[in-house]
């Protein structure tokens, strides 16, 4: 909830000197950071040193369901044998798991829009600090803006809603409390003048509340 990356090189030599494994959800890094989208492997320069990695379709991929294991053959065989979620869960559709593929080809055969995605996300995020917002996280699209106060959290997405911008308000239980924050997510396509709109708009939401 707080946008930052794993120091997984860190993690992988911690796991080589203990003889571990290593696991990680890429949820929110598949198709999204490292240079050509492949996730926090990529972005931390550890390719090939995670064992295994869980990871959805349904989020950058465009799948709108479904997600993924990849591992060892033998782990694999395993988890089809043991994993109850797997086991009782109802296949995907063929089309859903057709455009997941063609997904990850257009990924490996270099995508412009993860650049783009990556400048969008660092304009945004130094806008939205240079007007006086606090942010976290590691340069990541999944922006948390930090307001503390749950309900004026709660406030200042409704006004943002009612101004044309979605975004979500996180309170307590699913953060800390006194961290309540807003969560815009970013997108390749967004222009800079949808990004800078938004940002004004949340100028106009903060100061209303006091939050700037």
């Amino acid at each position: 909830m707080d946008g930052d990356v794993a120091p997984l090189r860190g993690i992988c030599d911690l796991a080589h000197k203990y003889k571990a494994l290593v696991f990680i959800d890429e949820c929110h890094a598949t198709g999204i950071i490292g240079k050509t989208g492949r996730g926090t492997e990529e972005y931390c320069n550890a390719l090939g040193r995670v064992h295994i990695i869980n990871s959805s379709i349904g989020k950058a991929l465009g799948g709108a369901s479904g997600g993924y294991t990849t591992g060892s053959r033998e782990l694999i065989n395993l988890l089809r044998q043991r994993s109850r979620p797997y086991i009782f869960s109802s296949t995907l559709s063929s089309s859903v798991v057709a455009a997941a593929n063609k997904a990850f080809d257009i990924l490996l055969a270099g995508c412009p829009l993860i650049n783009k995605l990556a400048a969008n996300t660092k304009y945004f995020r130094k806008r939205m600090e240079d007007v006086g917002f606090t942010l976290t996280g590691n340069n990541h699209p999944l922006v948390p803006v930090i307001v503390g106060d749950a309900e004026k959290a709660e406030e200042i997405a409704e006004t943002l809603f009612e101004d044309n911008v979605l975004v979500t308000a996180m309170c307590f239980p699913v953060v800390p409390r006194g961290t309540a924050r807003i969560r815009v997510v970013l997108s390749a396509k967004h222009t800079q003048q949808d990004l800078e709109l938004c940002v004004q708009k949340f100028v106009k939401a903060g100061r209303k509340l006091g939050v700037i």
